[in-house]
């Protein structure tokens, strides 16, 4: 009588990769905050970042922290709101397996102040730049055979709506409609579009917004976690979608938010 089992078991699944060696990354508005944090956490995973914003002072000193540390990143000055530049930018080089389409503005007001100025610059920014910078890297992606990610940075405004926020929210939702769009065009070609929807993060940017302690305690009133969102509460979420990791998830959102949308 055999002791051996009758079948041998099946072999234990192996966890996909989170590293992302060899591959090229984009983030847009990496300067500071929220882009230079995803932009980091990239490179720690291995990538080859290229940090981009409009002005070089303060991404030519990310990347070079970023080296500093042991990572690869240059920095590269490109205005995403002039889209000639932009299409020209991803046609004078290879493509890039990971974008991570960040750059974004807010001018919080009540809907009955909102200017035509206030408008295009909120809309402009936050989805018509984005949709350019996402098709024109899906192209050379296209071009060049390459799979990959393409990962906006979204808000929890793209799934509720908020006082003062409506310019805001109109961008954020509209960014969740186009991601899921591209998802179903570009799913044939390997690359997958999904966003990231934050809370309220505690940048350089914000941070003056919560001395302002009416509105601390509106906004912690909100995250049932009971704390404001840090820029490592994300960095880990940009790194699963750029990786092999997620790779049967596209045209969805990773809300990041605490629980603010579960009320």
């Amino acid at each position: 009588m055999s002791d051996q089992p009758d079948h041998l078991p099946e072999p234990l699944p192996k966890t996909p990769a989170f590293r992302l060696d060899g591959r090229r990354a984009l983030v847009t508005g990496a300067g500071r905050g929220i882009g230079l944090a995803l932009a980091a956490a990239l490179a720690d995973a291995g990538a080859a970042v290229t940090l981009v914003a409009r002005s070089a002072g303060e991404i030519t000193q990310a990347a070079a922290a970023i080296r500093d540390a042991g990572g690869s990143a240059d920095a590269q000055t490109l205005d995403v709101n002039d889209l000639d530049a932009v299409r020209e930018f991803f046609a004078s080089r290879p493509a890039f397996h990971i974008l991570v389409n960040n750059a974004g503005t807010n001018r919080p007001k009540p809907m009955w102040q909102v200017t035509e100025d206030d408008y295009d610059a909120v809309l402009g920014l936050n989805l018509k730049s984005a949709f350019f910078v996402a098709q024109s890297c899906a192209v050379r992606m296209m071009a060049d055979g390459v799979a990959g990610s393409l990962i906006h940075i979204g808000s929890q405004m793209g799934h509720v709506g908020g006082p003062n926020r409506s310019l805001y929210c109109a961008s954020k939702w509209a960014l969740e409609g186009m991601s899921k769009s591209f998802a179903l065009d570009l799913a044939r070609h390997g690359i997958r579009s999904n966003t990231i929807a934050p809370t309220f993060i505690e940048t350089p940017l914000t941070r003056p917004f919560f001395e302002d302690e009416a509105f601390r305690a509106s906004v912690l009133a909100k995250i049932k976690l009971g704390r404001i969102g840090r820029v490592e509460d994300l960095m880990g979420a940009a790194v699963f979608l750029a990786s092999d990791a997620s790779a049967l998830m596209t045209g969805t959102s990773m809300v990041i938010d605490g629980g603010w949308t579960a009320d």
